[in-house]
């Protein structure tokens, strides 16, 4: 055997992002496996019945008792992203939505308020809208990028801000630190989807106390499996979201969190080459005479163009784009395009385009969606991983 010294343990709070998403939470068993292990299990046994009483008396905080509480392979994924996203914990659900609806229902009571963006994802506003107010929480929306209507709802105390930035479909961009402080001087937690802004955007660098994501969009990114996660400070995610969570049931399933594990591991790689691709398809898009406008946070002739700059350090892998002639001009459009697919996905390997207006956010009224800025000429596109200049002569030919 060496006489040489084995080199100290490297401290994971000084990894660069990059290495924590291949190497955060790596747990290996006594097997010394290079992949991540995958613990297909529900249930778990004890050696002694004080042992069971310990573990459920929460006096062993390592000890697994059940899978809708916790799973090591769950564990695992909810540890990588919390690295990665720089919070004190995280918990995963298993999709997206749960995990948006847990975030609110965990601290909401009768009587509280809750301010929302107005511009959300069609489930989101489902739950802002209809969901909340059945049990007796007051809600209220705003025009996400006008402080003014932040203000004037924020005047009263509220118990959650919720928002999305950029926005689902039509890319709007929030001054996230300006809301914070309003909603802070309100008594409100802010809550953020950053799906459309994963790995581009730190809300909870700049004030945000809880982060939402659908780990089904680019964190999988390969459009196989559904997930989500929740991540906060430690206080509120273990007094107030686990509970809910434990005796609610929307755990993750291992099989779901050990493909996420591997998704995290090429999340930067798969994000750095979408967002690159995006930007050159939004440049082209502005060029095209049958396109009105493009709506792309990395193009100078976004509305909230320096606002994405100072917050955001690329312009994402979504955009949106309304061609002239509304419905007919942009169904067109979808069924002329050869490479990319017609789909209400997103963030995944392969480009994919949908209607927003007859798809995700159909539920929504005409005027709102008209307020949303959702015409029915808009087309929303979620840039894969094929090469652009594929790409860019599908749109192209598409949108002649």
């Amino acid at each position: 055997m060496s006489d040489r010294k084995k080199p100290a343990k490297a401290d994971p709070s000084q990894w660069r992002p990059r290495t924590r998403l291949v190497r955060g939470g790596l747990d290996r068993t006594k097997h010394r496996e290079t992949s991540e292990a995958l613990f297909l299990t529900s249930g778990y046994v004890y050696d002694e019945a004080e042992e069971a009483e310990r573990a459920f008396a929460a006096k062993d905080s390592t000890r697994f008792v059940y899978s809708r509480f916790g799973n090591p392979t769950v564990a695992a994924f909810e540890e990588r992203l919390r690295m990665f996203e720089g919070a004190e914990a995280c918990r995963a659900t298993a999709t997206g939505m749960a995990a948006v609806f847990a975030s609110l229902m965990c601290q909401v009571r009768a009587g509280d308020r809750v301010v929302a963006s107005r511009a959300l994802f069609g489930s989101c506003h489902f739950i802002i809208s209809d969901l909340l107010p059945r049990y007796g929480v007051e809600t209220q929306f705003v025009d996400g990028t006008d402080l003014d209507q932040w203000q004037a709802a924020l005047t009263k105390p509220a118990r959650a801000v919720f928002l999305e930035t950029p926005s689902n479909p039509m890319l709007d961009v929030i001054d996230l630190k300006a809301v914070v402080a309003l909603a802070q001087r309100a008594g409100a937690r802010v809550v953020v989807d950053n799906v459309f802004a994963i790995g581009a955007q730190r809300p909870l660098d700049l004030g945000a106390d809880v982060v939402v994501y659908s780990a089904t969009k680019h964190i999988d990114g390969q459009g196989r499996t559904l997930g989500g996660a929740v991540l906060g400070r430690r206080e509120f995610v273990e007094t107030e979201l686990q509970p809910f969570l434990r005796h609610t049931g929307p755990a993750m399933s291992p099989f779901n969190a050990w493909v996420l594990v591997k998704g995290l591991e090429t999340l930067s790689l798969r994000l750095d080459a979408q967002c690159q691709t995006a930007l050159r398809l939004a440049k082209r898009l502005e060029t095209r005479a049958k396109v009105a406008r493009v709506y792309y946070p990395g193009l100078d002739s976004h509305p909230q163009a320096a606002i994405a700059r100072q917050q955001m350090k690329s312009g994402g892998s979504l955009l949106a784009f309304a061609m002239k002639g509304g419905k007919k001009a942009a169904f067109a459009v979808l069924d002329a395009l050869n490479l990319v697919d017609i789909s209400n996905n997103l963030g995944d390997s392969k480009s994919l385009a949908c209607h927003p207006a007859t798809t995700t956010h159909q539920r929504l009224k005409p005027e709102e969606r008209q307020e949303l800025g959702i015409t029915d000429g808009v087309i929303r596109l979620s840039v894969g991983l094929e090469d652009a200049d594929d790409l860019e002569a599908d749109l192209t030919r598409a949108t002649a």
